[in-house]
């Protein structure tokens, strides 16, 4: 047995488990992904989808970035159904491989990890243990 054949499901490396069925490492995007996404995207200003391609771990995603760099990231299948949920959703898309990832988003995720910090550091404080 290889050293990742358990990735594979076993020694025979046919993706297929001792159980006979197919072992897979992630899910598959469906119908609720699709809907988060739209919803994320009527439900705040200037939306862009940033699509992911597609790893061994996981089906193509997008990265749905607001105006104020929040954000949400769901699978959609493939790089052809973000585009026309995309289209749907009259947002702009952009392969993230190309333009990266918007400095708005990151901003967003320093003001959040600082909150996170500040919160824990108010709880310590104050005695609360929630961590």
């Amino acid at each position: 047995m290889g050293l990742f054949s358990w990735l594979r499901g076993g020694a025979s490396g046919n993706g297929v488990g001792a159980d006979g069925r197919r072992q897979v490492l992630d899910r598959e995007g469906g119908p609720a992904d699709l809907e988060h996404l739209r919803s994320f995207a009527r439900a705040r200003t200037g939306v862009e989808f940033f699509v992911e391609p597609e790893t061994t771990a996981t089906d193509t995603t997008v990265v749905a970035v607001a105006v104020d760099g929040e954000w949400t990231r769901r699978r959609v299948g493939t790089p052809r159904a973000a585009e026309r949920l995309a289209r749907k959703c009259g947002v702009p898309i952009h392969d993230v491989t190309v333009t990266g990832y918007p400095q708005s988003m990151r901003d967003w995720n320093a003001r959040a990890k600082r909150d996170r910090e500040t919160l824990r550091a108010w709880d310590r404080e104050m005695g609360t243990g929630r961590d």
